[in-house]
């Protein structure tokens, strides 16, 4: 009879489940729900960071050279530039170079158009040496005069553009977090409820065991087994849900915005599984285990 004891409790637990099944699907869907949230914040902060990494170093500003642009000119404005204060290094880029660079990384986008077709201008890539706020905009300012002289058509910023992205990132992560734990809160009180009508249901069933004496893990191993198929089945429901949603947004993404990066899902697929999963039983048993303590001291 030993060796069927393992079947027994999860016979048990399933059986439980079914007897009580708008609390259990309550339990999966509130759960499931939670994972979800959880999955889509996480992949909005992952690709945040790696668009991050796509800007280079923070210490960066690019300055656009007008279009009709000689040598001269070009050359000229970067020996001006090197003369600034706070400028460590300036590197120039071709527009052929900026061109063969676009063609790379955005085949469909910019695959077809030659050289003489080129829309766009050399670039100069400054390096300053400091990240003082105050340093950062005198060098700003001058830039800035220099467009205003002609010299210059754009000038973009990355340490601007950069931490403007950052706190964005920051803002996500402390909504990310609140919600998180309010939604953590709301699952474990669903799965404690649907625990609690199991334990009431065999309640009779249970005073019974206890009287023959029965030990205390062999009477709660059924509900702890009931919490982890609930958070089970909500960890996989999660995971393919988002899979699904994710991988429809990147196709649609990239078709209207090539110029922003989308990691794959297959990247970070095995961290998601694990961490949906693991997040998923541990609120089950946590939820079970509450339940228990409580019934099981009366």
């Amino acid at each position: 009879m030993k060796s069927f004891r393992p079947f027994y409790f999860l016979i048990e637990a399933l059986k439980s489940l079914k007897r009580n099944g708008v609390m259990t699907l309550a339990s999966v869907a509130v759960l499931m729900s939670c994972l979800i949230v959880i999955g889509g914040f996480s992949l909005l902060v992952y690709n945040i960071d790696v668009n991050l990494e796509q800007f280079g170093e923070m210490n960066k500003i690019a300055v656009f050279c007008q279009f009709d642009a000689s040598e001269d000119e070009i050359s000229g404005l970067k020996k001006t530039i090197e003369q600034l204060d706070n400028v460590k290094e300036v590197v120039r880029h071709t527009k052929e170079e900026r061109l063969k660079t676009f063609q790379e990384e955005h085949v469909d986008a910019y695959g077809d158009i030659t050289s003489e077709e080129n829309p766009l201008s050399d670039s100069l890539e400054i390096t300053y040496k400091s990240t003082d706020t105050q340093k950062i905009s005198n060098l700003t300012y001058e830039l800035e005069k220099l467009k205003g002289e002609g010299q210059i058509r754009k000038i973009s910023n990355r340490y601007t553009l950069s931490k403007k992205i950052d706190n964005f990132k920051n803002t996500v992560m402390m909504i990310f977090i609140w919600f998180l734990a309010i939604l953590l809160v709301v699952s474990v009180f669903i799965i404690v409820n649907t625990i609690k009508l199991a334990l009431v249901s065999r309640k009779r069933e249970i005073g019974i065991m206890r009287y023959i004496g029965a030990t205390k893990w062999f009477i709660t191993l059924p509900f702890i087994i009931e919490g982890m198929l609930i958070g089970l089945v909500a960890g996989t429901l999660a995971f393919f849900i988002i899979k699904i949603v994710y991988n429809t947004v990147v196709v649609r993404s990239f078709n209207v915005a090539t110029f922003i990066s989308i990691a794959k899902f297959s990247s970070i697929e095995p961290v998601m599984v694990i961490g949906f999963l693991l997040i998923g039983v541990v609120t089950g048993v946590v939820g079970s285990f509450i339940s228990l303590v409580k019934y099981l001291n009366t």
